[in-house]
This record gives structure tokens, C-alpha cells and sequence, in this order.
């Protein structure tokens, strides 16, 4: 989808100037940004949105006084590992027998609660306990970075992305008065995303559940909001129950060109089951599937993916993640038998 920049009008051109320049700061430590609220932008937008949503502005000025545009944010936003590692180094990162053995103990746990779940949203417990032990390590490692510095800096230096972070950074302003929190205090990745489940703003408003049914929401502390919320999010983005999520394909040499033809930019499945049938395939299901080859340890790994794995690159937009959270729900119900 192209980007559009209303506020600057900036043409491709400079964009693309603008991100090698980016780059080179970043690479030389040589950033330093104007601090947010000497800028007409920021002062702005925090009128605006003070209006429109009834917040303090008061509140919303001393928070933008008190944070500092962070270097490190924008380092790490420019290189992602889903985007920066093939499936054989990303796997490793993920697929290890002590997350497994981790997962099973989460598991053990919380059975109730992820049985509840299950019954709840139709998203089978292990699939719930693999999202959360990739996202957070079953609670772990929940994020480093304050949440506001991070969106501020996202929202108003990190051009490629600006309109997503600044709704983001006003869906977080908004949510931390509804919640009374210490904006300053919450902690989260370098993106934003909060809790064990690692939710962004306009999820955790969206998605989020009281399963604990304690009156209150909090994926920080409650484990059992964290796993129904992590099903209901999954549940609201198309989760079938019973059905696949992926398979392998088996591509013999002469076979290769023709799958690497079915790959597309979009992992939504659109091919006909009939197409890889016409090429000598048989598929589990008589449902769309997408095609995806991955540089595996061993070289090149076809998959199917249906319906389900697309829903969970709805959590993370990556087929590296969905692989993840897959083949770790696998060793998780595996090693439950």
C-alpha cells in the first residue's frame, strides 16, 4: 500500500533520501532530535487529540516534557529480525527444547484457564501457550522500553510508519487514562507492544478480556486475561476450530519452479486446492491454501499454509512467526501426549 504523508507532503524521492540519511545517523550514533514539545507538530497534536478524546492536556504536556526521542527505537525498527533473518537462523531463535519444556509447564499451570479458552474461542490451548512463548518467553521477557518513548518517537521520526505510530501513541494516551496508569512507568518493546501477549494499543482496547473476571483487565499481571485475551484476538481475526493451520510439500526438482510460482506477496489463501493437485500434490483439505518456500537449515522448505496460519500473521505480519508459533504449538501438544 503506498505511504502517504499529508502533514509533510513529502514526494518518494525525498522519502527515500530521508531513510538513507536515517540510516547513516543511526549507524554513526550521531542522532539528536529536538525535544518533542519545542515543536509546533507535537504542541499540535496534543491539542488535537485532547479535544477530540477529552483528555487532559495538562496531563499530556508534562508527559511529553518528561520523555526524550529515542535513537535506539529507530535503530531497531530498521532491522526487524522477521525481515532481517531466513527461516534457518530465525527458527533457532524460537524452536528450542528449553521453551518447549517452558511451554509445558506453563501449560500444566494454567490448564484450566487455556481449556476455558479453548471451550471460550475455539483456539486450542496450545496455540494460545506457543503465541505467548514466542512473544514474551510465557511472561519473561515482556520489554525493556518505555511505551510512550517509544510511540513518541515512532509517531514523529520514524516518517515510513508516522500515521500508524501517532494513532497508535493516542490510542496509549487514551488507554492510560481509562486505566488511571503511570503512562511513564509502562514498560513494553521497542514498538510498543505491552504485557505478556504483547498487545499495541488499539488491540489491547479492541481484544483485550477480563477472563479472570476481576473487574479489571490487565495483561501486565493476570495470566488468565492474557490467554483469553490472546484467543479472543485470534477468535475476531478468523480462527476456525478443528480446521488446519499448515502442512509441508514435498517438491521434487523438476516440481520447484512451478511452487515458486505460487508464491505471493500476500500469505491469504487464495490458490485452489485443484491447482497443486494439477501439479501431483495432495492437500488435507478441500480449502484454499497459500504457498510459501523458506530457507530452511537443509535449503529450501515448501508449506501450505490455510486459513489458520493466516490468522496468526494477523497477530505478526510475518510467515517467519506464523512458522513459529506453529511448529511450537506442535512440539507443545506433542509433548502433552
Amino acid at each position: 500500500m503506498p505511504i502517504k504523508y499529508p502533514a509533510w507532503r513529502l514526494s518518494n524521492v525525498m522519502l527515500r533520501c530521508g531513510l538513507v540519511l536515517l540510516g547513516s545517523v543511526l549507524s554513526t550514533g550521531s542522532w539528536a532530535a529536538e525535544p518533542f514539545l519545542t515543536r509546533d507538530e507535537v504542541r499540535q497534536y496534543v491539542a488535537d487529540i485532547a479535544a477530540e478524546h477529552q483528555l487532559d492536556p495538562y496531563r499530556l504536556a508534562n508527559l511529553f516534557a518528561a520523555v526524550e526521542p529515542q535513537p535506539s527505537v529507530l535503530s531497531a525498527i530498521s532491522k526487524p529480525a522477521e525481515k532481517a533473518l531466513t527461516w534457518a537462523q530465525y527458527r533457532p531463535i524460537f524452536i528450542k527444547q528449553k521453551r518447549v519444556d517452558q511451554g509445558r509447564v506453563f501449560m500444566d499451570e494454567y490448564a484450566e484457564e487455556l481449556a476455558r479458552a479453548e471451550a471460550t474461542f475455539g483456539v486450542p490451548a496450545n496455540i494460545v501457550a506457543a503465541i505467548i512463548g514466542v512473544e514474551t518467553y510465557y511472561g519473561k521477557v515482556t520489554g525493556k522500553h518505555g511505551v510512550l518513548e517509544s510511540l513518541a518517537t515512532l509517531a514523529f521520526d520514524y516518517p515510513p510508519r508516522a500515521k500508524f505510530f501517532k494513532s497508535e501513541l493516542t490510542q496509549f494516551l487514551i488507554l492510560s487514562q481509562i486505566e488511571n496508569w503511570d503512562a511513564l512507568s509502562i514498560k513494553g518493546s521497542y514498538a510498543g507492544a505491552m504485557g505478556w501477549p504483547q498487545f499495541i494499543s488499539s488491540s489491547y482496547r479492541e481484544y483485550a478480556v477480563d477472563f479472570d473476571q476481576n473487574g479489571s483487565t490487565d495483561l501486565f499481571n493476570s495470566v488468565p486475561d492474557a490467554i483469553g485475551s490472546v484467543a479472543n484476538y485470534l477468535r475476531r481475526h478468523g480462527w476456525k476450530a478443528d480446521a488446519p493451520i499448515a502442512e509441508p510439500l514435498i517438491v521434487e526438482e523438476s516440481k520447484r519452479a512451478a511452487v515458486q510460482g505460487l508464491v505471493r506477496k500476500s500469505l491469504k489463501p487464495v490458490i485452489a486446492p485443484q491447482t497443486l493437485v494439477n501439479l501431483g500434490f495432495n492437500v488435507s483439505r478441500n480449502a484454499p491454501v497459500s504457498v510459501l518456500v523458506l530457507n530452511g537449515k537443509t535449503g529450501a522448505e515448501a508449506w501450505v499454509g490455510y486459513t489458520n496460519f493466516y490468522t496468526i500473521t494477523r497477530y505478526n505480519h510475518s510467515a517467519l512467526y506464523a512458522m513459529a508459533v506453529y511448529q511450537l504449538s506442535e512440539q507443545l501438544a506433542s509433548s502433552a501426549r
